[in-house]
């Protein structure tokens, strides 16, 4: 079981990380292609580089809410699922245990229904783990869209006086940055800026 939750932990955080991932090299592009954010001018007209901020996505995880409820909220389902698989299987053990305490009364006819029984109900509770583990899945990437489609609107309001021309996404496994200034760390901003419109919304 624990297993199991730390995978779906690494997939909530690989998720997470490649939805922003295309989101920003997206918007990359898009400023590439129209040339508004190549470079920025000074008071002075002259050339100034870019702004680049970045944020922690861990952080992101660990610290704004909502996103941590509907991380709760997965591991729940995902126990469920692993508590009714193992329940399933207990039963179906007992259901054996139970025929196999005849002993020498069972025929051969018998024995050959009971396995054929026992098999297809060995295949009907791994399919509906199946079908459960599916949808979960499913759940989890129309939340990852959600919160994708949150931060989205929330790093549009801001920098809506666009004075960062980039902002990038760092974390556990993804972490390209081989040096970061703290003092362009936006990550508080952002952790704060979220729950406080969750709370607000809610």
């Amino acid at each position: 079981m624990k297993k199991a939750q730390v995978v779906l932990n690494v997939i909530l955080v690989v998720l997470i990380a490649v939805l922003f991932f295309l989101y920003f090299s997206g918007r990359r592009k898009e400023c590439m292609a129209t040339a508004n954010c190549s470079v920025t001018k000074d008071s002075m007209g002259g050339a100034k580089h870019p702004t680049i901020a970045y944020f922690e996505l861990d952080s992101l995880n660990n610290q704004v809410t909502f996103i941590g409820d509907k991380k709760k909220e997965l591991d729940a389902e995902q126990k469920g699922i692993e508590s009714d698989y193992e329940n399933s299987y207990r039963q179906l053990e007992a259901e054996k245990n139970n025929f196999l305490k005849r002993g020498s009364a069972i025929t051969q006819p018998e024995a050959e229904a009971f396995q054929e029984k026992l098999v297809q109900q060995q295949q009907q509770v791994e399919a509906d783990k199946q079908s459960r583990s599916q949808k979960l899945a499913e759940k989890g990437a129309k939340i990852m869209e959600d919160v994708q489609s949150k931060l989205k609107d929330f790093l549009d309001d801001y920098n809506k006086d666009k004075r960062y021309t980039y902002i990038f996404a760092t974390g556990t496994g993804l972490d390209y940055m081989f040096y970061k200034d703290s003092t362009l760390n936006i990550t508080n901003d952002i952790v704060k800026g979220l729950n406080d419109k969750m709370n607000n919304s809610k």
